[in-house]
């Protein structure tokens, strides 16, 4: 057998998700969430480089990303079920989010008390990618609850444009938190190369540094603007995240259960 289903157009499409409006809370909080991490790993190298420092500043840095890379798919597959038996998906949300603010404060307190080891980073970084990874899942999950809304309130279903906004927002995300990155570089004058040419001269010295120990350095006035850039930004967009969500999503347990009872009311 077949069936003959009608390809929505783009105009239908953009129609159809601005015209759910808990779906479009959701894209929100998303972009503001991934912009938030992004711009910390996209200043993350600059920390270990410049901040941090030592001569083993590139194995910290990758020993860092396992560690926070390990703790974020740990946290999607343990620690997302392990909360879930005792709490609702939108405690979960509000849990995670002051989890990550708190690794935030944490890494912030630990920058500007100078400390040179990456192991007690492992604890800010702990909160915030455990939180990153549960607040994927969660994400999704709403994105989910907002189909059903969409179905309720619009008279169709639009899975497929729903979720494939789910890709565009991180692509979106990416940007926003590439371009903060880039202006703090700019402004706090960082370079990843201190030197423009390299003649001979420099390439001796540059050798004798690294025989020595010796490592690239930055004035004190461009690390403080360093930390409190991918440290507070992130913290502020949170907090606006938060305020908006809280402000705008309504699809509480019982909601979504009038939603469901009325949905198959009109299928009987």
């Amino acid at each position: 057998s077949t069936v003959d289903l009608k390809t929505p157009s783009v105009k239908q499409m953009f129609k159809a998700l601005l015209g759910n409006d808990q779906a479009m809370t959701i894209v929100i909080t998303i972009v503001l969430f991934n912009t938030a991490t992004y711009i910390t790993s996209n200043l993350l190298i600059y920390f270990f480089k410049y901040d941090l420092g030592g001569s083993n500043w590139t194995g910290n840095y990758t020993l860092f990303n396992m560690f926070s890379g390990g703790i974020q798919i740990f946290a999607m597959m343990i620690f997302f079920p392990l909360l879930r038996k005792a709490f609702n998906t939108l405690k979960i949300f509000y849990i995670c989010v002051f989890a990550a603010i708190g690794g935030y404060v944490i890494l912030l307190v630990m920058a500007l008390a100078g400390l040179k080891s990456v192991f007690p980073f492992f604890v800010p970084g702990f909160f915030i990618m455990a939180a990153v990874g549960i607040l994927n899942v969660v994400v999704t999950i709403f994105l989910a609850n907002t189909v059903d809304y969409g179905h309720l309130k619009n008279n169709r279903r639009d899975e497929s444009v729903i979720f494939s906004m789910q890709t565009f927002v991180v692509k979106l995300a990416s940007g926003i938190s590439a371009l903060v990155a880039s202006i703090c570089l700019a402004v706090f004058n960082i370079k990843e190369n201190s030197d423009v040419a390299i003649t001979y001269s420099t390439l001796i010295a540059k050798i004798d540094d690294i025989r020595n120990g010796v490592v690239e350095t930055i004035s004190s006035n461009s690390v403080i603007g360093l930390r409190m850039v991918m440290t507070l930004t992130p913290i502020v967009v949170l907090v606006i995240a938060v305020l908006i969500f809280k402000s705008r999503y309504i699809l509480t347990d019982k909601k979504l259960g009038e939603i469901i009872t009325e949905l198959k009311a009109r299928e009987a």
